[in-house]
């Protein structure tokens, strides 16, 4: 009798299945919108059945929601990560909201903050999210003006007056033909610089304006 041959595919661990299946969601939120996380979505990039997502989030919210929060995660962990001193890593954080690249994650948030009127719990991650935001700035304000590299009594007030800069910018992130404009291109600089009491030149030339 012939043994029985066994199967190629092999079966994941659940956890690195979730965790590629919401990487999947995040990829797909930040291309085309977090209305893009579909179970058929998600599942054929995998080469994997929707009721396999299913399995593993019962409810497309709860990966709608997964899916905003990784994304959201990724770019906080990559902009504070490194360890140069508090004005490279300020003029780093600027060059990067500055950047046409920055785009599709200001379209994110948009695209999170009008969904959350239906959907109270993405409400509460969106809160989450902003207030891990707030104190790794604010850690890196204080850190600034430990060095002497900022002069601002105000590390909170400063953090919140970027992100509002931020956010300013990213309200046009939909437009279809962008306006330019020197003042716009430089807004977080200029706000940022404002904020921290340095020249808006220190911010700029750090990141090769």
């Amino acid at each position: 009798m012939t043994a029985p041959t066994s199967s190629s595919r092999v079966r994941k661990p659940a956890e690195q299945r979730r965790a590629e299946i919401v990487a999947e969601a995040a990829a797909i939120a930040l291309r085309d919108g977090l209305e893009g996380v579909t179970l058929r979505a998600v599942a054929d990039p995998l080469g994997v059945r929707p009721g396999l997502i299913s399995h593993y989030f019962s409810a497309v919210e709860t990966l709608v929601i997964e899916a905003f929060v990784l994304a959201v995660t990724a770019e906080r962990d990559w902009l504070f990560g490194d360890e140069d001193e508090p004005l490279v890593q300020m003029s780093g954080f600027v060059r990067r909201a500055e950047s046409p690249e920055a785009v599709e994650l200001c379209r994110l948030w948009l695209n999170a903050r009008h969904l959350a009127r239906a959907i109270p719990n993405l409400a509460v991650a969106i809160d989450e999210q902003e207030a891990l935001d707030r104190v790794r700035m604010v850690a890196l304000i204080e850190a600034g003006i430990a060095s002497g590299a900022f002069d601002t009594a105000d590390p909170v007030g400063a953090s919140t007056r970027i992100y509002m800069a931020v956010d300013a910018i990213g309200v046009y992130a939909n437009n279809a033909a962008p306006f330019e404009h020197p003042a716009l291109r430089h807004f977080v600089s200029d706000i940022a610089a404002w904020s921290l009491g340095i020249d808006p030149r220190a911010l700029q030339e750090e990141h090769g304006a």
